[in-house]
């Protein structure tokens, strides 16, 4: 049994209410009829009851176990939002005109417990999901940072890469939190991290002031988290493969089989997780935010229908811990 095998099962064992505020989008749907007939989640869509049945029904789509909310005609949240927001200057007209906005009705939801989790991003960028994660869901501690993670299944392999959602230019710190989270996510899927911080250099084969926070980073995860197996920094074909990892970082604890990759900013980890998506024909699943106090997870722009129900079936897992 994959790992994907193993997260449905996982879902379907203590489906939880998974609120989708895209419901106007086509492959949410559609991947809500298959979420429904698999038994992951409970689907919970937002926006008006007639439109969206109307839709599904030309689809030929059935989502009839559906709970869905016309968050535009609700005024549940309003008094719940000024309080969490008041010290930032929110009022009641604000807090009203501020959860007609879906992502922000959806995300009251979880923190109500209303809801279990949150899916978002098909049509929406990862910053109209995160911002409001952040405003009221927030970190787990504070000023902690979010970070997103994806699996990547390659062939029967499978590998966590981070950050290639949120980060532009994460310092040393963030990048060993971002490091920890990883660790954290890739035990909660059953898979025994082995981490490496990736770079243009192995063992100080380079020098250049770039790369001392890699170092850095690698340090502050080391003096957190002594048992954690981490390495870095470390060039990608050092850390993947066995060969060249005894050529280039002998020493390595790795000894070139890193199973969870943490690169030096967004530009790279954004760029390195579509290249072996497109040209590796890997499947890639996030990104799932880390990081935040409850499960709320974004989707890639292009994402496709099993995308959906598959980080569904991942952020069910999320909840149920």
């Amino acid at each position: 049994m994959n790992l994907l095998d193993k997260i449905h099962k996982q879902a379907k064992k203590n489906p939880k209410r998974i609120v989708f505020p895209e419901s106007s989008e086509e492959r949410i749907l559609k991947a809500c009829d298959k979420i429904l007939k698999k038994g992951i989640a409970k689907v919970i869509l937002l926006g008006n009851k007639n439109k969206i049945l109307n839709k599904a029904k030309k689809l030929n789509l059935n989502i009839k176990k559906a709970r869905i909310i016309d968050h535009l005609k609700s005024k549940t949240y309003t008094n719940e939002l000024v309080k969490l927001r008041k010290s930032k200057g929110m009022t009641i007209k604000k807090a009203k005109e501020l959860l007609k906005d879906e992502n922000y009705f959806g995300t009251m939801m979880v923190h109500m417990n209303h809801a279990d989790g949150l899916i978002s991003g098909a049509i929406h960028t990862t910053a109209d999901t995160v911002l409001p994660a952040l405003q009221i869901i927030k970190t787990k501690e504070e000023f902690h940072r979010v970070s997103g993670l994806f699996l990547m299944l390659i062939k029967d392999k499978v590998y966590l890469f981070a950050d290639c959602a949120i980060n532009i230019n994460p310092d040393a710190k963030t990048l060993a939190e971002i490091a920890i989270d990883s660790e954290k996510t890739a035990k909660r899927f059953g898979i025994r991290p082995r981490i490496a911080m990736l770079s243009f250099s192995s063992h100080g084969s380079g020098d250049h002031k770039i790369l001392d926070k890699i170092r850095n980073a690698v340090k502050i995860v080391q003096k957190k988290e002594p048992k954690l197996k981490i390495d870095g920094e470390l060039q990608v074909d050092a850390a993947l493969d066995p060969e060249v990892c005894k050529i280039k970082a002998p020493n390595s604890k790795l000894k070139g089989n890193a199973n969870v990759l943490i690169f030096p900013d967004l530009n790279v980890g954004n760029i390195s997780y579509k290249l072996v998506e497109r040209l590796g024909n890997a499947e890639a699943i996030g990104p799932i935010l880390q990081g935040l106090q409850k499960p709320i997870n974004d989707l890639s722009r292009g994402c496709k229908v099993k995308d959906i129900v598959n980080l569904a079936a991942i952020t069910v897992v999320e909840a149920q811990k």
